[in-house]
């Protein structure tokens, strides 16, 4: 089997509500304030299904933090935001008044840290529950537009499959919509789902 079924959908949500847990309790610590992560919803699509519309993503520019994991399976992560609501959510992170203008250059560390902290919180809580070992590079960040973003999803022929993650993060009642993807190839996915069926003949 190399596609996700409902019961393997509904267990990666439970293991994604996880991290997003714990990454909502360490960006509370940054913050000084509570911060909310909403338990996630996920489709998997074949990278050539994807658009803008599957992702309401209504902006001309988006903050992108990248990430790449490797072990049993491997993907690239990329977390985004629009671009005013990243800049919103480093203000909130910087704990400053400072304008959107002047908080642009602090833009890249901050929005790196919030991506290594979800990406890994949410990476961690699945390497934990399916007790495999995950390894992570550095994130790096953009900020690019949708065509930039989705020429390049669709140019990865080598990761033919997309696991998207639809994420509200609310801080200081400010409320951003995100969205987590994970790029795969047929053999990762074929061995992810080999783990979750392994993880849930475990537990019945």
């Amino acid at each position: 089997m190399d596609t996700l079924n409902e019961l393997h959908l509904d267990a990666l949500t439970e293991v994604f509500n996880i991290g997003a847990g714990r990454a909502a309790a360490s960006l509370s610590e940054i913050v000084g304030d509570e911060v909310k992560l909403s338990v996630p919803s996920i489709e998997i699509k074949r990278t050539s299904e994807i658009d803008t519309s599957i992702l309401s993503l209504n902006s001309a520019k988006f903050g992108a933090v990248s990430q790449q994991f490797s072990g049993l399976f491997n993907a690239e992560a990329i977390l985004l935001f629009t671009e005013d609501h990243a800049l919103e959510i480093v203000r909130d992170m910087m704990g400053s008044q400072m304008s959107i203008e002047d908080l642009a250059e602090f833009e890249q560390e901050a929005m790196c840290e919030l991506g290594n902290i979800i990406l890994n919180a949410c990476l961690s809580a699945m390497a934990d529950i399916l007790k495999i070992t995950l390894n992570s590079s550095l994130p790096s960040y953009r900020v690019a537009s949708k065509e930039e973003i989705f020429k390049n999803i669709h140019n990865t022929s080598d990761q033919p499959y997309i696991l998207v993650l639809h994420i509200d993060l609310i801080i200081e009642k400010r409320h951003s919509e995100g969205h987590l993807i994970f790029l795969l190839s047929s053999l990762s996915l074929s061995n992810l789902v080999t783990q979750i069926e392994r993880y849930l003949g475990s537990i019945e």
